[in-house]
């Protein structure tokens, strides 16, 4: 079931360019301003979730940033925070996504090529060297091990002296979109969905400041959805984890407000700004209409957003800050509360420091030069914009309906559904690229001969190697005793069905590394072997 209010969407797309080269008040038929729009700070939160926006506070400016050792990207941090961001934004090399250890034969090869390798308490120590806790919001990029990631923060914080309810920044601990489209599972959906359900009951509890879950149409859109279908399962994702919580026992308004989620800004750029409007719309009207909440915060959808990697381009690189620029302004006027502009270079390798500065310089620009901030959600009552959100937000809304129908998410993603309307759409996006429907500059016109003219960042061989030998001295020096009972906990914890943060704290605190907590929950839970063949 699904509430919803009147969407009066008119006839057609309006940003087809086979349609009227305008569009009028005609176009949006019985549009109700009050209903619709409100203003800025006020249900249904269209024109933004603060009254005044920007005008007093600018959004947070988080560059994402993790390569090679917890040294490596601790000094990065440091290089970013002296630049002026304002939050830090950790992405963990593919094993510790995948739940392995950088010692792992299935690792080697991998170990800091994508992100930091994090593999137990002593590397999470390095990452923060340095770093206050109590005075950084943090976000940290990790899905299947979130929570054993998650225990590995909680336990430096505490070696800081940071009490828990001093923590801020977000977990991204969205699961559901892993079975959807990034594919960065370990264990089955209904045993990984109560993973995310802990941490939510744990930081609700523990840890009011921290965002529990970044619910994620980022990696949905990179994947080939379309707008429309990236908010609407990123949204009905929303919908189950609320589910969730209170099927657990929490009232909704005690974890609503910590949710947040988590948008790809693509190429269309009027399309992405009705978007975010139409988000905040539909969350509005699902939390206070479906869930009940009473808390006007939990009615609040506040989200961060990142430039399209998948719009990148290996060609003519330079190109990529002019996207980059349009994307984040899209973001900007969409209404983001935290942003990261993607470095001109990532088609090619991990960002080099100077490309990551141009990134976040973007952002300043935006911020200081353009003056956009002035003035609050500046392009509502456009015909155009007000159409275009009707029309996505009428589009999303039918699609929630459809997975209602199925059972839910955890249904859909027995039956394929995800991934299927997924492939679909991008199917057709590359066959409209194939046609010369849709031009790529630098890949299908303006072609040039010249190879990529940027430096790139390298990581070598010496990393891993570092990496490795570190990790199995620690294996070798660690207390066994310790160790092994700590490990006996999260085996019996998990079969016993009870939430799993203590556990795996204390086997964070044991030097319990990701791989050794993920095969003790894999004992218990089983793997993912990828579900239906559609």
């Amino acid at each position: 079931m699904s509430i919803r209010p009147s969407v009066n969407s008119g006839q057609g797309s309006a940003n087809k360019p086979d349609e009227k080269p305008f569009v009028g008040p005609e176009d949006l038929g019985a549009f109700d301003h009050a209903e619709a729009l409100g203003e800025p700070g006020s249900f249904p939160f269209t024109r933004g979730p603060h009254r005044t926006m920007y005008r007093d506070r600018l959004w947070t400016m988080r560059q994402f940033a993790g390569f090679g050792s917890a040294d490596d990207t601790n000094k990065r941090f440091k290089f970013l925070l002296e630049k002026g961001q304002t939050g830090l934004s950790t992405a963990f090399d593919l094993p510790t996504l995948m739940g392995r250890d950088s010692d792992d034969p299935l690792a080697l090869g991998e170990v800091g090529r994508c992100g930091v390798a994090i593999a137990c308490l002593a590397d999470m120590r390095r990452l923060f060297d340095g770093i206050d806790l109590a005075k950084v919001s943090t976000s940290m990029t990790i899905n299947a091990p979130a929570a054993i990631v998650l225990a590995f923060y909680i336990a430096v914080a505490k070696e800081q002296g940071v009490p828990l309810d001093q923590l801020r920044g977000t977990l991204q601990n969205d699961i559901l979109k892993e079975f959807h489209a990034q594919n960065e599972y370990i264990f089955p959906p209904v045993p990984s969905f109560g993973l995310v359900v802990d941490t939510i009951e744990y930081c609700t509890r523990h840890m009011p400041q921290w965002n529990t879950v970044s619910i994620s149409g980022y990696h949905i859109r990179e994947a080939g959805s379309t707008a429309a279908e990236e908010l609407a399962f990123t949204l009905r994702d929303g919908i189950a984890y609320a589910d969730g919580a209170v099927n657990r026992g929490l009232a909704v308004d005690e974890f609503a407000p910590r949710l947040s989620f988590f948008f790809d800004m693509h190429n269309d750029f009027f399309e992405e700004i009705a978007k975010l409007r139409a988000a905040r719309r539909i969350w509005a009207h699902v939390m206070r209409d479906r869930f009940r909440a009473k808390n006007e915060r939990s009615w609040l959808l506040r989200t961060h957003c990142q430039t399209a990697g998948v719009t990148l381009t290996e060609q003519q690189p330079i190109n990529n800050v002019v996207r980059v620029a349009l994307q984040a302004l899209a973001g900007v006027l969409g209404g983001t509360q935290s942003l990261h502009t993607n470095s001109m270079d990532e088609t090619l390798a991990l960002p080099t420091e100077e490309a990551a500065k141009v990134a976040l310089r973007t952002q300043q620009l935006i911020a200081h030069e353009s003056n956009v901030t002035q003035t609050v959600d500046p392009l509502a009552g456009s015909y155009f914009i007000e159409k275009l959100t009707n029309e996505i937000e009428a589009k999303a809304w039918a699609i929630i309906d459809q997975v209602d129908a199925m059972g839910g998410v955890l249904p859909a993603i027995d039956r394929g559904y995800f991934r299927r309307a997924i492939a679909e759409s991008a199917h057709a996006q590359q066959r409209a690229i194939d046609a010369g429907q849709q031009k790529v500059i630098g890949v299908t016109d303006f072609v040039d001969d010249d190879a990529p003219s940027v430096p790139t960042l390298i990581i070598t061989q010496e990393t891993e190697d570092e990496q490795v030998r570190r990790l199995e001295e620690l294996k070798a020096t660690r207390d066994q005793a310790k160790h092994a009972a700590a490990l006996k906990r999260i085996h019996d914890d998990a079969k016993a069905g009870v939430n799993m943060m203590p556990a795996l704290i204390e086997g964070a605190e044991a030097d319990a590394t990701v791989g050794e907590m993920a095969e003790a929950l894999k004992s218990v839970f089983g793997a993912y072997d990828g579900g239906p063949e559609w």
